[in-house]
């Protein structure tokens, strides 16, 4: 069990390797809030965002003054390449 899970983690790290690399920031943070299916990621920490945007797609930006902090995504597990656990994959 514990060498399949190796396997899958690795596997799903290796995948997320070249969109870590092209990533706009070298430093980043990632939460994922399963039950609320949320994805938060953190440009600066803390973020103290002064203000935020909704866009169309269900993405909120949110911004200090004009720096963009942080990125929280709506029904992330929907926008997956279809790997994700909650769809089965």
């Amino acid at each position: 069990m514990e060498k399949a899970l190796s396997s899958k983690i690795s596997r799903s790290i290796f995948d997320a390797i070249p969109l870590l690399i092209d990533f706009p920031t070298q430093r980043f943070w990632v939460d994922y809030d399963e039950e609320a299916d949320v994805l938060y990621i953190s440009l600066k920490r803390p973020q103290k965002a002064t203000d935020s945007k909704m866009t169309d797609d269900g993405v909120l930006l949110r911004y200090r003054e004009k720096q963009i902090v942080g990125i929280t995504i709506l029904n992330a597990s929907t926008r997956s390449n279809g790997k994700s656990k909650k769809n089965g994959h």
